[in-house]
């Protein structure tokens, strides 16, 4: 009987060396004439684990980790080949790892469980169910069916989904586009990066559903170039969907057409946002565009356009296999459905937690990440990207929904989360934030690109001593300048790090 053995292939598990393990065991089973399959999958996101090697058993998949080559022998040794358990870095069943079995995985159902770019791992899952359905349903359907599952963006705006896709179906065109941003530049974020290395057809699936949505025959995915395995994988993904009838002039033989490619970023922050993503897309330099009008109505070549986030658009699958209601029955208040968290950082266990909305922060960082690497007290943590608020103790216990986030007046944005221990140095925090948007500010609008500039300058001098009160004074009115004035959410937003930095850590800018 054929031992069927999983070694990850995401950009995580082959920076700690995944191929050369796969390659070890597979020349062990060589040698041995042992009757191995060695199957590269998706990760699970325990990437304190990685690479994260299982075996198929009787009783289910069990898991090795972090396996590195030089374990490789003693693996095989124990009996691994025959399905044997006995080993150190044995873990048990995976599934029961508390750290997997305490989430609610609806988007990431089978990231590690599937090799991502075979559609028969695909369909095996529940894959293409959605789109299936889609095909029966009229346009006005589908969006009524997104509506009802209260989904919101979750690239960090959080606009209502179907709402936005009501609006592109209501403008009169005869091209429309369906665009997706997987330029996923914030800091301790790769959620979407997994749906693309761990389960592409799901993106697939996700933009050919909103492309029946809206009446949108035409679909690309705008990828940062730094995710070169993700660009491999989700144009595998892409070439096998188009010869199995995924993709294409007559979708399963609908008569109903979508057509899908990659266009690759070119390593801008700026072009994480919509309007600057659709300049680029063009062919033009990534600047942000005045709105209105907005992209549903003129976007992409002039045209109505659906800009949705990689996330926003893998929840599609599971809307419209099991019905928006049972989206909508995770969450709390008007933040429905799941959230995929990352935690990144000085944090024990990192790696992506997807959870209903609801669950605490604290909860988060210690039941998940089990508390700082460095075993130090935790006393700082900012979410939601570079952009983010910095965040103290006191709003730890923050429930983790747009609504309550933004009463303390932070975002949650794409789910990025990144700790710091006592020994971070908070004035240089704010520092850094005013020195990112210099760098990657588009220019266009006068309070980013100046007021970035000369809030480096302004927090240099406060550290330095120098006429500290009436710097202090003028950084607030240089914040609330960029908040009120940007003409984006580069500049707008770049003032909530140095805010809290000001509120809750004052002593540091003023070392």
């Amino acid at each position: 009987m054929t031992t069927r053995i999983f070694v990850p292939c995401d950009t995580t598990a082959l920076a700690m060396g995944a191929d050369a393990v796969a390659a070890e065991l597979a020349q062990l089973a060589h040698a041995r004439g042992a009757d191995v399959e060695i199957i590269r999958n998706g990760s699970r996101g325990l990437f304190w684990l990685e690479p994260l090697v299982e075996v198929q058993t009787d009783a289910g998949r069990i898991g090795f980790g972090p396996v590195e080559v030089e374990d490789v022998a003693s693996l095989v040794e124990a009996g691994l080949f025959a399905g044997s358990t006995e080993h150190s870095l044995a873990l048990g069943l995976v599934e029961e790892i508390p750290f997997l079995k305490n989430q609610q995985r609806l988007t990431f159902a089978r990231s590690g469980i599937t090799d991502p770019v075979s559609i028969e791992d695909y369909l095996a899952l529940d894959g293409f169910n959605g789109l299936q359905k889609a095909l029966q349903l009229d346009s006005q359907q589908i969006i009524d069916e997104v509506k009802a599952s209260g989904l919101r963006g979750r690239g960090g705006a959080a606009f209502p989904t179907g709402i936005k896709w009501q609006t592109v179906l209501n403008a009169p065109a005869e091209q429309k586009y369906i665009v997706c941003n997987a330029d996923e530049g914030d800091s301790g974020t790769f959620a979407d990066r997994m749906v693309m290395e761990c389960d592409p057809y799901m993106l697939i699936e996700g933009m050919t559903v909103a492309g029946l949505a809206v009446g949108a025959t035409q679909g690309y995915i705008y990828l940062r170039s730094e995710y070169p395995v993700a660009h491999r994988l989700m144009n595998e993904a892409i070439k096998r969907a188009y010869a199995a009838g995924y993709l294409g002039e007559n979708l399963l033989g609908s008569g109903k057409q979508f057509e899908l490619e990659v266009r690759l970023g070119a390593g801008a922050y700026i072009c994480g946002e919509e309007t600057s993503l659709l300049e680029s897309l063009e062919g033009k330099r990534g600047l942000v565009r005045a709105k209105p009008p907005l992209p549903a109505i003129v976007g992409l070549f002039g045209q109505p356009t659906v800009v949705n986030n990689v996330l926003s658009l893998a929840a599609v699958p599971f809307i419209m296999d099991k019905g928006g209601d049972t989206y909508a029955s995770y969450g709390m208040g008007r933040s429905l459905g799941t959230l995929p968290m990352q935690l990144a950082g000085n944090v024990k266990q990192g790696g992506l937690i997807e959870l209903a909305f609801g669950a605490t922060l604290r909860e988060l960082m210690e039941d998940f990440g089990g508390g700082t690497y460095s075993g130090r007290p935790l006393r700082a943590v900012q979410v939601g990207g570079p952009l983010g608020a910095y965040l103290p103790e006191s709003q730890w216990d923050t429930p983790l929904d747009y609504e309550s986030f933004a009463a303390v007046g932070a975002v949650l944005g794409h789910g990025g989360v990144v700790m710091f221990d006592d020994t971070v140095d908070m004035g240089e925090q704010a520092r850094f934030s005013m020195e990112f948007c210099t760098v990657e500010s588009c220019g266009k609008c006068t309070p980013c690109r100046i007021g970035s500039t000369r809030g480096v300058e302004v927090i240099d001098r406060i550290r330095e001593g120098e006429n500290t009160d009436a710097n202090l004074e003028l950084l607030a009115d240089l914040c609330e300048t960029m908040v009120d004035g940007s003409l984006c959410a580069m500049g707008g937003m770049t003032p909530f790090p140095v805010q809290s930095v000001m509120k809750h850590f004052p002593e540091d800018l003023q070392r």
